[in-house]
């Protein structure tokens, strides 16, 4: 009687290269969407079916560790989801600079982090992921409207090179400026 079902009866393909903005208020299951898609939650029904790597952006953490650094966070997440060293070492500097993370932030534990800083620096590193296709959750709007802005490019930009993109949101604004 009181078994609340967020997602029943769904079944939807992406096609390769698609972007899809998914809107909804709290509770109505989008995020337990990205978590099934990205392989943290299994179905009690059903199954979720991905063809390819998953660069997921689920939470305001961003899969960061708050005991560890900024530094540390990006190669041990970069590390997690197959980069190697030597690409972090290649691509460290233009995730710190795309995150606008202070240099006396960069050696200091996440856990000192704003909410936004979190999601500036998770976002830097998973558009430098080469996975054909990236889960963004809500981050975005935590970021200040330049930090968006920027994110859109981005985005746009990942999109013209054939990623498989599916984002979620409170708002169909926060969407409207990707070019879906």
């Amino acid at each position: 009687g009181d078994d609340f079902w967020p997602l029943r009866d769904v079944s939807f393909e992406i096609a390769k290269g698609d972007c899809v903005g998914i809107v909804g208020e709290n509770g109505a299951g989008k995020s337990t969407l990205l978590k099934m898609i990205a392989g943290v939650l299994i179905p009690d029904e059903g199954d979720v079916q991905v063809h390819g790597k998953v660069a997921p952006l689920l939470e305001l953490r961003a899969g960061f560790n708050d005991n560890l650094t900024g530094r540390e966070n990006v190669y041990l997440v970069g590390s997690l989801h197959g980069m190697t060293e030597k690409q972090i070492d290649e691509r460290f500097e233009d995730i710190i600079d795309f995150a606008e993370i202070k240099p006396k932030f960069v050696d200091t534990p996440v856990r000192h982090y704003s909410s936004g800083m979190k999601v500036r620096l998770g976002f830097a590193l998973i558009s430098q992921l080469e996975h054909p296709i990236m889960l963004v959750d809500e981050v975005l709007a935590v970021g200040d409207k330049a930090f968006k802005l920027k994110c859109y490019a981005a985005i746009d930009r990942m999109l013209a090179n054939e990623r498989t993109m599916v984002l979620v949101s409170h708002s169909e604004k926060d969407l409207s400026l990707i070019h879906i």
